[in-house]
């Protein structure tokens, strides 16, 4: 089955070119588009889309108060990628606090758009860019240090949380560690139960809140 999509963007001709990109792979497959996050909640539901691609700025519903209504409102929810043009956009960090599952610039690479639609369909995490990381760095707090310790992470479940804040795969963290990809598994099921993280996504960003992970 190929992996389905959602493109919501104001601008037609951002949306034209995601889809031709896209659409040249065949696992993956557009079902839609909408010019603004006003119009998502419906299209969700009726398309039921894998990965929704959403600028994270958009003039009646921007891409962050859209993916909050996604996940309060859609049961099993899709996966979200917001989508932007710089990549020190305060809003796509805004974006990924309220749940979105990854980022990609609009100047990306064809074969980076492809990648990110694929990784975060199956449920894997995107590396953050430099200037994200260092956003939720400057907005750690002490309440978030403070859930960290009270998660008391094994080693090896810290040593996971580092690798999946580096951006690797389960299949990629597997070889760093010499483990089973299953080990893998089942750690970041543990990480993100003692979180209280919803996925990979929330777990990498309290790491940085937290301190736990440095931005550099």
């Amino acid at each position: 089955m190929p992996v389905t999509v959602l493109l919501v963007d104001d601008e037609p001709l951002v949306r034209a070119g995601l889809r031709a990109v896209l659409e040249s792979q065949p696992d993956i497959e557009v079902v839609g588009e909408a010019a603004d996050g006003a119009s998502v909640i419906p299209l969700v539901r009726q398309l039921r889309p894998d990965v929704v691609a959403m600028d994270v700025r958009m003039p009646l519903l921007d891409g962050i108060e859209a993916t909050r209504a996604v996940l309060r409102s859609v049961d099993s929810p899709p996966k979200i990628i917001v989508v932007t043009t710089f990549e020190n956009d305060e809003y796509v960090y805004q974006a990924l606090r309220a749940g979105a599952d990854g980022f990609l610039l609009k100047r990306a690479r064809p074969a980076e758009i492809v990648h990110a639609v694929r990784l975060v369909a199956e449920g894997e995490t995107l590396l953050f860019p430099s200037a994200v990381r260092s956003l939720a760095a400057e907005y750690g707090n002490r309440q978030a240090r403070a859930a960290l310790e009270r998660a008391a992470l094994t080693e090896r479940e810290e040593a996971v949380l580092r690798l999946m804040a580096r951006g690797l795969t389960n299949v990629e963290i597997a070889r760093e560690l010499i483990v089973g990809t299953e080990t893998v598994k089942s750690h970041v099921s543990a990480i993100l139960g003692k979180l209280g993280a919803r996925d990979r996504t929330q777990a990498v960003i309290a790491a940085y809140e937290s301190g736990f992970v440095s931005p550099a």
